[in-house]
């Protein structure tokens, strides 16, 4: 069984569909171990305890520097036997020391088809309306692991979503998260899974 850590930052649609796909029997093999957020009234956290899913608050700015922060949630969730850490929009950019410690277990989900619309800067509605702006017709989602890079780590899987006339961000943001994010999040998970063991 792969006991994984969502990371979330917000309302947390992304572990809604981990969750759903766990429940529903197509994800096997896998259980979320523990939801973190760096933020208290984060609606993710709520989602958790309603699924009896143990939720903390884990904030940077509680720690000295960010190195403190990143050695207390490595320990957090290595002495919680956690084996792969997924980040379902979190909004905080993880230490050096925090990725070297889970290296090749942290993956994370990106609402564009990398390497478009992706690094420093690029999260939520700002990625659709730089999408928007640029008149592209097909856009996506992404999952890939996380290196010491900013969604510079290898693609794990992808699919695309198109752009309709008359979106606006937050039309396109939705589509894209109904049709590619809640999708290939828990497909990528499973392919992971499959990855890890063979590792073993």
């Amino acid at each position: 069984m792969l006991s994984i850590a969502v990371l979330v930052s917000g309302g947390g649609t992304n572990l809604q569909a981990i969750i759903d796909a766990i429940e529903s029997g197509k994800l096997k093999d896998v259980s979320i171990g523990c939801v973190i957020s760096n933020r208290k009234d984060a609606y993710a956290l709520t989602r958790a305890k309603d699924h009896k899913i143990p939720g903390e608050c884990i904030r940077p700015r509680d720690f000295g520097s960010i190195e403190e922060y990143g050695d207390h949630l490595a320990n957090y969730l290595q002495s919680n036997g956690i084996d792969l850490v997924v980040l379902a929009g979190f909004l905080v950019v993880l230490p050096k020391n925090f990725i070297q410690a889970f290296a090749g277990r942290i993956i994370n989900i990106h609402p564009s088809l990398i390497p478009s619309f992706c690094g420093d800067g690029f999260y939520g509605l700002k990625v659709h309306e730089a999408a928007l702006a640029r008149g592209v017709k097909v856009t996506g989602a992404t999952v890939h692991y996380v290196d010491e890079g900013t969604d510079t780590g290898p693609i794990i899987i992808q699919k695309a979503v198109c752009v309709e006339p008359g979106d606006t961000p937050e039309i396109l943001q939705k589509r894209v998260m109904e049709q590619a994010e809640w999708v290939i999040l828990p497909e990528a998970i499973d392919l992971v899974r499959k990855e890890l063991e063979d590792r073993r």
